[in-house]
């Protein structure tokens, strides 16, 4: 069981940026992928991006390529989320979270951090 511990948000104007931290303690593999995905209130968790643990191959949703890049750390046991461009509807809690398989479905993620707000103000 691995402990996840996102970190970074806060309260931004729209077209700003965040950088969003997840730190990883206990078991993790690098055979594991990790992944970010978003809330809004009342709104389904929506994927964000992924990337592989070993090769850094990563996956973004269409509407966040191009603007946010994903990144990892292995020495610090640690993924970034690299936000630009935010728009007002972006404004959620931002989750990080562990799978043994790469996906963009919440489902087949075992491991979960209790999030971290980002606010998009205009």
């Amino acid at each position: 069981q691995v402990q996840l511990e996102e970190s970074g948000g806060g309260l931004v104007q729209a077209g700003g940026s965040l950088r969003l931290s997840c730190v990883a303690s206990g078991r993790t593999f690098s055979s594991y992928s990790m992944g970010w995905f978003r809330q809004a209130p009342g709104k389904e968790r929506e994927f964000v991006a992924a990337i592989t643990l070993s090769a850094g191959i990563t996956n973004y949703a269409n509407a966040v390529t191009g603007r946010f890049t994903i990144s990892r750390d292995n020495a610090k046991n640690t993924v970034y989320l690299q936000m630009n461009s935010l728009e007002r509807e972006e404004t959620a809690i931002y989750y990080c979270a562990q799978t043994e398989v790469m996906s963009r479905g919440h489902l087949a993620y075992n491991d979960w951090g209790q999030g971290t707000q980002g606010t998009v103000s205009s």
